[in-house]
């Protein structure tokens, strides 16, 4: 008996068929990815058994690359085509960095810095790229099966031009990105599933490149961010960088070679590493020039010279926990991520704080990388619904629009849980107007000028109305990624236009850490400054309409009711050009609004007047 074929080979649904999806944790020092397998889930390994991938890749003249350990093994030999934490160069521009004596040539392009390579210039999205590009084929080797999709993760500070850098590099490396996950996010539930907790919890996420704090609520298989903070540029490398410039003092060095650069750094990490587990370690290696170079390092000046970095690490903490409207006591208890964690005044300072031991029992550099591959996994569709959880992360800085004076209206204020959507309603300032330009920013500032551009676009076609009539609704959407889309529409046209924001330039590390700072400094300022600048709004808008007014119909004054009218308006006009205190200028308001009323009721009366003027009483 023939069989009639009605599905493509391996294309039949079966009632057991499971999709693969992995989650990747894409670090700044090694990345890994994972996969669920048997309802657990589990970090792939190499063939040589190794489930750490350096996260480093070496361009060759023959257009081939190397990646990983390959990749590190010549990282001394030819640093300057030998490319290591290149996630500190995603969606960052050459003036975001305070220090530029790294081993290769950056070439400071808009939007985002090139890497200069024997094999041409490349950018951070294409370096991330060739590192996903070998974690794929990890999985793809290991699974034996078609990958459907990866949840990748990225540091909760990650800004929007980071998160867009990272989902184009999972593009080119033929990874369809189910989501974006902050990794302190993904930690909490590897965490919350694994040891079934509940309560409030803190995430202490320090990295080779970036350092993350959220705090996270955990109940029954709902896992709510309550807030986030930290630093995108400080991490285990900035601790490798303080011991390289304590050896370079310590020697007198100077003019290094690319090559003496990274082995400086490469023994620096070594030591940092080795003085988690001794209290005293030996450096030595041979430059270029034949100089020996043998010092010791002793855990007691490590932890001095590196006491800084902590102890900004824990200002961060402090403020998470200020956003959150929480106290110490309230946490339960501090998961540490990152291999960065392992350094024990790192776990002393933290334990301090919180007053109770760091959660350790999951591996610190895995932990990121399970909890991607559950969310993964849940994604993909393969959990039961006992099984499913809701996660509700959050934004990290306030987004809004500007409005008239340079003010901003916050839409979406910071530590809102995504994703979200906000409307608010506007509408014109002059009369006639048949267009808006919207301009959207990013802070905690009342004003503008203290806030970062993320982009702008306009509203054409309103239809010619009298100021105020127009009703203007701009809705704000973030997505689960953490990305921002902007749509506005006329109500009464149903006009409308819309911008998915990929800022060119991305917030600098300091920038946002300043901006959160300074808004909790500068809010009785600001206050101030956008009560002016709402007086200055008012005084403009009445000196307009009154200006209109007269020359429509100014002949209903008299002329020494013109001239009293039109006195006001220039004292106005001179108090607006020069007057700081809010509470004058509105007295001004005020006192020349009044004036004008008796103009206000003539123009009423007219009004009727020419409404009424040859019409019978039955026609009214």
């Amino acid at each position: 008996m023939a069989l009639l074929q009605i599905a493509e080979p391996g294309m039949a649904l079966a009632p057991h068929e499971r999709k693969v999806a992995i989650g990747i944790d894409l670090g700044t020092t090694n990345s890994l990815v994972a996969v669920v397998r048997d309802a657990l889930p589990k970090v792939l390994t190499d063939a040589a058994g190794q489930a750490l991938f350096p996260s480093v890749i070496r361009y060759l003249p023959n257009g081939r690359t190397q990646g990983g350990f390959e990749a590190l093994a010549h990282v001394i030999e030819d640093p300057k085509n030998t490319i290591v934490s290149v996630k500190r160069f995603m969606g960052r521009g050459l003036n975001d960095f305070t220090q530029h004596d790294f081993p290769y040539a950056l070439i400071d392009e808009p939007g985002m810095v090139k890497l200069r390579t024997v094999a041409g210039d490349k950018s951070p999205v294409e370096v991330s790229a060739e590192i996903l590009a070998r974690l794929r084929q990890l999985a793809e080797d290991s699974v034996q099966d078609e990958i459907i999709g990866a949840v990748i993760t990225v540091p909760a500070y990650f800004d929007d031009t980071q998160r867009q850098a990272t989902k184009d590099a999972a593009k080119l490396a033929g990874l369809h990105v189910l989501r974006l996950l902050n990794e302190p996010t993904a930690a909490a539930i590897a965490y919350g599933l694994d040891n079934a907790s509940e309560g409030i919890y803190a995430v202490y996420d320090l990295g080779g490149g970036t350092f993350d704090i959220s705090i996270l609520r955990m109940s029954k298989g709902v896992f709510e961010v309550l807030s986030t903070g930290g630093d995108s540029a400080l991490g285990g490398d900035d601790f490798d960088r303080l011991i390289y410039t304590w050896m370079i003092q310590e020697t007198q060095l100077s003019s290094l070679e690319p090559q003496d650069q990274r082995a400086l750094l490469s023994a620096a990490k070594r030591a940092k590493e080795e003085l988690s587990e001794v209290t005293e370690t030996s450096i030595e290696l041979k430059l270029m020039n034949g100089q020996l170079i043998s010092l010791v390092l002793t855990r007691d000046q490590f932890e001095k010279l590196t006491k800084p970095l902590v102890d900004k690490t824990m200002v961060s903490v402090r403020k998470a926990l200020r956003d959150a409207q929480l106290q110490v006591g309230n946490v339960k208890g501090v998961v540490m991520v990152g291999g960065a964690t392992r350094m024990a005044h790192v776990q002393a300072s933290v334990g301090a704080f919180f007053k109770t031991q760091p959660l350790n029992n999951l591996d610190p550099d895995q932990v990121v990388a399970l909890g991607a591959a559950m969310q993964a996994d849940l994604l993909a569709g393969n959990q039961s619904k006992n099984n499913e959880w809701l996660l509700l992360d959050v934004i990290p800085l306030s987004l809004g629009l500007e409005t008239m004076g340079g003010l901003v209206e916050k839409i979406i204020p910071r530590n809102t849980p995504i994703p979200v959507a906000r409307a608010q309603d506007f509408t014109t300032f002059k009369d006639g107007q048949t267009g808006l330009a919207l301009h959207i920013v990013q802070g905690e500032r009342e004003v503008v000028d203290a806030c970062r551009s993320l982009g702008r676009f306009e509203l054409k076609g309103i239809p010619p109305m009298v100021a105020g009539a127009a009703r203007i609704r701009v809705t704000f959407q973030v997505d689960a990624d953490g990305l921002l889309s902007v749509h506005a529409i006329e109500q009464s046209s149903g006009v409308q236009a819309s911008i998915e924001i990929k800022p060119s330039y991305g917030l600098s590390d300091a920038e946002i850490a300043r901006m959160l700072q300074d808004g909790f400094q500068a809010a009785g300022d600001d206050m101030r400054a956008r009560a002016l600048r709402e007086e200055q709004v008012e005084a403009r808008r009445l000196l307009e309409a009154v200006g209109a007014a007269l020359l429509e119909d100014g002949d209903l004054l008299t002329d020494v009711e013109r001239a009293l009218i039109r006195k006001e308006m220039a004292l106005l006009q001179t108090l607006l050009e020069s007057e700081t205190n809010s509470d004058v200028l509105r007295k001004a308001i005020e006192k020349a609004a009044k004036t004008t009323d008796p103009f206000a009721e003539k123009r009423m009366n007219a009004s009727i007047q020419r409404a009424l003027t040859g019409k019978n009483v039955a026609e009214i």
